[in-house]
């Protein structure tokens, strides 16, 4: 059975302390916009047309997906988040700057493009089950243009921010070109950037702060199968090493998370989660989470122990899922020991 964490009344007055702080924190989130469909119904019949099950469906709900649920996240924990990415000119485009505007989250980074489709991906949920998903997207690279529009707002906004997030999602718009002029501009500006990769990009991210991996994008990074049994703390060493990373923080499913820091430090940090009801957007939540602690002052382990327990509450929701500051504190008083 796996360990749990559980904390001392020190370090819980610690982490409400940095919690406090983060009204103040001011996040800029750049990477691929994704609007998530869920279409919720129920099952109680195969088609006839094929063996497949035919779902009654009851309603639809549309939620802000992609780089747009970390600043979701950040919002929902009051922190001042600044979205940068590129959108189609279309309905769900527009669908998507309402709800993140219905949210109080400035669009600002939005940049539009009438060629590409706004990324949607649709889910058929039945009986708390997914059955199928289905996605409309573009792989294609965002145009000069669209960069130029992008990076203008980034420089006009960066002396203003604590913490640059990169949501890689692989849609087109963080390319090894694009991703080196932000770091360049964070950098110059004395920024942190934090990374949620993708496992074909690795080489991209060199030289920033950190990045937010689970098992299996730092596994394939390296060339290894996931289930691997070389111990992970080999496998975190070799990318921080190969990076140039101040920190790398590994998601590690029922196992918890692993923390790498620079000076060689590994620090094993136990599950939270009393029930895993869905994984959809914890990465989001860490990321986040992780940003939202150090732009108010935490320390590395501090801030990935607070992610951590943020995780550990929104896989027990349905869907692609925030949480907000009471339920946060909540679960940080519930893992004292």
């Amino acid at each position: 059975m796996s360990q749990k964490l559980k904390l001392t009344s020190s370090q819980v007055e610690k982490f409400q302390k940095i919690i406090s702080q983060f009204p103040s924190s001011k996040i800029m989130v750049v990477g691929d916009f994704i609007l998530d469909e869920f279409i919720w119904g129920s099952v109680t019949r195969i088609s006839p047309e094929a063996p497949v099950p035919v779902v009654k469906v009851d309603r639809e709900s549309f939620m802000p997906g992609g780089s747009l649920n970390v600043a979701h996240n950040v919002s929902t924990l009051k922190g001042n988040v600044f979205p940068v990415g590129v959108l189609g000119k279309d309905l769900y485009g527009r669908m998507l700057v309402k709800a993140i505007r219905r949210e109080g989250i400035d669009t600002g980074g939005v940049v539009y493009d009438a060629a590409r489709p706004t990324t949607l991906k649709t889910r058929i949920i039945a009986h708390h089950q997914q059955v199928v998903r289905f996605d409309k997207e573009c792989y294609e690279e965002i145009t000069a243009k669209t960069k130029r529009a992008l990076l203008s707002f980034i420089k006009k906004r960066i002396q203003s921010i604590d913490v640059v997030i990169i949501e890689d999602y692989g849609k087109g718009v963080i390319t090894a070109h694009f991703l080196k002029q932000v770091i360049q501009i964070a950098k110059r500006a004395g920024k942190k950037v934090v990374v949620d990769p993708k496992e074909k990009h690795f080489t991209y991210y060199r030289g920033v702060t950190a990045l937010t991996p689970n098992r299996y994008e730092a596994y394939t990074a390296v060339g290894l199968e996931p289930n691997s049994k070389v111990p992970v703390e080999k496998v975190g060493s070799q990318i921080i090493r190969k990076l140039g990373l101040d920190c790398l923080l590994m998601t590690l499913g029922e196992d918890g998370m692993g923390l790498f820091e620079k000076n060689g430090k590994f620090h094993r940090i136990p599950t939270t989660a009393k029930e895993v009801f869905d994984v959809s957007g914890a990465g989001d939540t860490v990321i986040a989470v992780f940003a939202l602690a150090l732009a108010s002052g935490a320390k590395p382990l501090e801030a990935a122990i607070i992610a951590n327990l943020a995780a550990g509450v929104v896989v027990g929701k349905l869907g692609t899922a925030t949480l907000d500051k009471k339920e946060l504190l909540e679960a940080i008083k519930g893992a004292v020991s």
